[in-house]
């Protein structure tokens, strides 16, 4: 066994599934936050609770940087030009809707800082 074949099968086998593995977690942990914030956010507001859109975005974003990492990771395995197009394409897009998220967060949270002000003088 030449050192050639010994690195072909480290690539092949013990990377992609390591790889695979780690994907599928940051992929899982995404959806378990997205989950998790969605019911708790639908909980508080059948008790009609005030600011759960930013508590939801903060859950969102959160969700949407960990499945992001997911498609990082992915990256390394890629083997076509054609999946690593896709790949780039799904990273750009969740990009920015995370940047909307975080934009939309500093809006509500600056809102929320006002009403908060106002409240008070009373």
């Amino acid at each position: 066994m030449d050192i050639t074949s010994v690195i072909h099968f480290l690539e092949n086998t013990i990377l992609v599934n390591v790889v695979a593995i780690c994907t599928f977690v940051l992929e899982m942990a995404g959806i378990c936050v997205l989950m998790t914030s969605s019911v708790k956010c639908f909980i508080r507001w059948l008790k009609r609770e005030n600011h759960i859109q930013l508590d939801l975005a903060h859950g969102t974003a959160l969700a949407l940087t960990f499945k992001m990492g997911g498609e990082v990771l992915r990256t390394v395995v890629v083997r076509e030009w054609r999946e690593l197009g896709i790949l780039g394409a799904i990273i750009v897009l969740r990009a920015a809707l995370t940047i909307m998220l975080h934009w939309e967060i500093k809006s509500e949270e600056k809102d929320f800082g006002k009403n908060v002000g106002k409240l008070k003088k009373y």
